[in-house]
């Protein structure tokens, strides 16, 4: 087996190795280590977790023994997707280099500019940065990159979800051509192969197999929920989330709680915290001061609930963490693998646990099918398998109607007709028509017009009144009819034929 003593590397970095209590390297170092001494271009390709950090950082301290940097022109460039795993490259450089003297600058977003500024003056050997605040610094005419010599890509199947890879190219074509290439990808999607055919001259390539399976210290389980109601799915959700962290009890010394959106990640926390659980939220919306403190604090166990989203599910490494709960499926099986890998770290027990919704059905089945093997389904702690939608009752109908009738939604369709909604309507017992009365008493009313000389449409409307009236009442309406088509008890004889004919067609 092979020792890190064996691999060529500066004896003042063998030291900080050792004392860091490392002796073995992982594949992925044993493989990238060498060609990378070379001078050679490197393409690995391996899960988070592996080791990938100190393949290539081992090399880059070496390397850089030798010689100094100069104003604003940094040695050797690490672009990494997100701060928090910007900041854990940092804190590996700081370890491994303690013995050699190398200086560094972290650029990431929610620092000021000024004391980033000030580090690039004096001259950095090594710059650690995200894209964006990277590419910042360069349009403020602050930071060259023509004296790069080591270029770093980490997690670059990452940088492709976050939409990096234009930057990406952007900043290749500020370094040098010559400069020397280390690109890690746990995935090579076809973007990113197009980007190492086009950027890296004959690489290594070291492929460490993909992790299709979680660590055998993790404890696995899925709880199958469905709500109530599709407006109390998050309500009903994070109840049953209290409800899984209470049944763990003092087994449940801290945990990562997984969401997929960063809405869900500020109010899941809120609720926690409403309910006397210590949580705090980490995204990347956040000022990263709060990211940092919250980090600082759950890694220092004052903080026993991080609620988080993907940003925390790669790179991170917290050693001691009891479980990790995911209050979502994640959209991406490989995500499932990174997320739960927090938890039964270096040979510790782990419990991971997850809720899984209906509409979650298609991505826990790629999950399962990644892990060629299923999930053991746990017993739902509210008692019941799922939420069982209530069934509608009459009582909850006829308030659905009256207020659709308030809100003016509830108008009936062209369709219906009188009858149809007698056919709905309570029975009651028929009401003598007042009807034949009403179109009678309603000559006086309209005096003006009997004056006039009468036609023999006159005539014939006159006449035809009462017949129609009469077959109405013969139909057995009654009432009801001419409370639907009527017009109170002034309505005029032509009107109420109208109907009348309308009803005779």
């Amino acid at each position: 087996m092979t020792k890190f003593s064996e691999l060529n590397l500066n004896p003042k970095v063998l030291k900080a190795v050792e004392e860091a209590g490392y002796d073995t390297p992982t594949p992925i170092q044993a493989g990238a280590i060498p060609p990378a001494l070379e001078g050679r271009d490197v393409l690995g390709i391996a899960q988070t977790g592996t080791g990938k950090t100190a393949g290539f950082t081992l090399p880059m301290i070496t390397l850089l023994a030798r010689g100094r940097a100069r104003a604003r022109m940094p040695r050797s460039l690490v672009l990494c997707p997100t701060r928090e795993l910007a900041a854990q490259v940092a804190e590996n450089f700081d370890t491994y280099s303690k013995y050699v003297k190398l200086t560094k600058a972290l650029l990431i977003g929610g620092v000021s500019f000024k004391e980033q500024d000030m580090l690039i003056d004096k001259g950095v050997d090594v710059l650690i940065a995200t894209p964006g605040r990277l590419l910042d610094h360069f349009e403020r005419g602050k930071l060259l990159l023509t004296g790069v010599q080591i270029m770093v890509v980490d997690e670059a199947d990452r940088m492709l979800d976050m939409g990096f890879i234009p930057d990406i190219e952007r900043i290749f074509s500020l370094t040098p051509f010559t400069r020397q290439t280390l690109f890690f990808s746990a995935t090579m999607a076809p973007e990113i192969e197009r980007i190492t055919n086009t950027f890296l001259s004959a690489p290594a390539r070291i492929e460490v197999a993909r992790q299709s399976s979680a660590s055998e210290t993790i404890e696995q389980g899925v709880v199958m929920f469905k709500a109530s109601k599709r407006d109390r799915e998050g309500t009903e959700k994070r109840a049953l989330l209290r409800k899984m962290i209470e049944g763990e009890g003092d087994a449940c010394s801290n945990a990562i709680i997984f969401c997929n959106r960063k809405s869900d990640v500020d109010i899941v926390s809120q609720s926690l915290k409403k309910y006397g659980l210590d949580a705090a939220p980490i995204h990347g919306d956040l000022d990263q001061s709060q990211r940092t403190k919250t980090l600082d604090g759950f890694r220092e166990g004052t903080l026993r609930f991080l609620i988080a989203s993907d940003v925390a599910a790669r790179g991170l490494d917290v050693p001691a963490v009891s479980h990790v709960f995911n209050f979502d499926v994640p959209s991406h099986a490989e995500d499932y693998v990174h997320r739960i890998g927090r938890t039964g770290r270096a040979g510790r027990k782990g419990k991971a646990m997850m809720i899984c919704a209906p509409k979650d059905e298609k991505n826990f089945d790629a999950i399962e099918r990644l892990l060629q093997k299923p999930i053991p389904r746990l017993e739902n702690p509210l008692g019941q398998t799922d939420f069982e939608a209530p069934s509608e009752t009459a009582d909850d109908k006829s308030d659905t109607k009256s207020r659709r009738s308030r809100s003016g939604r509830g108008r009936s369709k062209p369709s219906d007709t009188a009858q149809d909604r007698r056919a709905e309507a309570p029975v009651e017992p028929p009401v003598e028509a007042p009807v034949v009365e009403a179109v009678k008493e309603s000559a006086p009313t309209r005096a003006p017009r009997e004056e006039a000389p009468k036609t023999e449409q006159d005539t014939s409307r006159n006449t035809n009144a009462p017949r129609n009236n009469n077959r109405r009442n013969d139909r057995g309406g009654g009432g009801r009819d001419n409370n639907v088509v009527g017009m109170g008890d002034h309505m005029p004889s032509f009107i109420a034929k109208s109907f009348d004919e309308r009803r005779a067609g």
